[in-house]
């Protein structure tokens, strides 16, 4: 009988023992459960957290934007920069300010009209616009007939804009005909800007200018007529009646320079100047470049002015043009050296110079090649 109730209680504490464990697992989920809900709830509201670290008593409470505002806000800290050094004290640098700028001139397809002024020549003319002598004498030989020595003052001169021949076309001209006259291309003047040529139909006006870019032709030289010593085969009187001697002094062949000055004022020795302009002023004495007979000395027509004529008796006669005065005579002997006049601007001239000519067996040579 007591057995009964034994069991009773055995089966009543296995009941409680069972209900207790599970209690148990449950206290246990809830206590994981709460503290993975804290995990989660403590990192979203790191930046709190972070925000009270920094500054507690401010930013506890405060919303999560506000409070990131808070942290990224620096204080700025002015920073001073070392003072500079000159490493090296010997070493400067120094650049000087130029405020002029070098314009490149630009090239000209046009006729430019130039009035020749005191102390001008064709040489120096040509060297203003970079052209050679022969291509502003060509462009004008209606007023120079191919005579640099007839320039004078005021005289307007047409500067071709590059060398060649500036050519006034006539009635009946061709473009075949021209080219081959002056040795160019047909090409070479209808291309040409200035001319203003249609390429397709070329006509050109009757008494209009053309510009035929490379062209040359023969250079009509005007120069006074050789003088010659008797004995070498010349006439014993010239123009004016001036005797000259059978015999006379004969030259060594070497040349000194006719003036004291022994540089240019004017033109050079080329094709259409066969002679040098030496610079010598008005009055300015003029010597004998070597000793012969004075076959000249007077005033001659054609730009030369008043002018002396010597024969060396060697094949070299040398002229002496534009003097100012004479102070030999025709058939005298000179001395290399001698005075034989003075320095002028008579004939055809722009300012006072010599010029100076030397001619071997009646043609002219190259003062430069015998002066010293």
């Amino acid at each position: 009988m007591s057995l009964q109730p034994n069991q009773q209680d055995s089966k009543g504490l296995s009941a409680g023992s069972s209900r207790q464990r599970w209690i148990s697992r449950l206290l246990w989920a809830v206590a994981i459960a709460s503290m993975i809900y804290m995990t989660v709830l403590l990192t979203s509201r790191a930046p709190v957290s972070i925000s009270a670290a920094f500054n507690p008593d401010e930013n506890f409470g405060m919303p999560q934007e506000q409070a990131i505002e808070e942290v990224i806000v620096e204080e700025e800290i002015p920073i001073s920069l070392p003072p500079l050094q000159n490493l090296n004290n010997n070493i400067e640098i120094s650049r000087s300010t130029n405020i002029d700028t070098t314009i490149p001139e630009r090239s000209r397809d046009d006729v430019i009209v130039y009035r020749v002024e005191a102390g001008d020549a064709i040489f120096r003319i040509a060297g203003k616009y970079d052209l050679k002598p022969e291509s502003v004498l060509w462009a004008n030989y209606d007023s120079l007939n191919d005579d640099p020595q007839m320039i004078e003052i005021g005289l307007a001169l047409y500067i071709p804009p590059v060398d060649g021949i500036l050519y006034k076309w006539e009635e009946g001209d061709t473009l075949e005909d021209v080219s081959d006259r002056y040795y160019v291309d047909v090409g070479d003047i209808i291309s040409w800007p200035g001319n203003k040529l249609d390429m397709t139909n070329p006509e050109i006006t009757p008494g209009s200018y053309v510009m035929v870019p490379g062209g040359w032709r023969p250079t009509q030289t005007w120069v006074v007529p050789t003088i010659w010593q008797a004995n070498a085969g010349a006439n014993k009187s010239i123009a004016g009646g001036c005797a000259i001697p059978d015999a006379g002094y004969v030259g060594s062949g070497g040349f000194v320079w006719p003036a004291n000055n022994h540089y240019l004022s004017g033109n050079d020795f080329w094709s259409g100047h066969l002679g040098i302009d030496v610079a010598a002023g008005t009055g300015a004495p003029i010597y004998a470049a070597d000793s012969g007979v004075v076959v000249y000395a007077a005033g001659i027509s054609g730009g030369y002015g008043n002018m002396v004529m010597i024969d060396h008796g060697n094949g070299y006669h040398t002229v002496y043009a534009h003097l100012n005065s004479i102070n030999v005579y025709c058939g005298q002997n000179v001395m290399q050296g001698s005075l034989i006049g003075l320095a002028g601007s008579t004939g055809r001239s722009t300012g006072p110079h010599l010029h100076f000519e030397i001619r071997l067996n009646g043609e002219f040579i190259n003062p430069w090649y015998v002066l010293p």
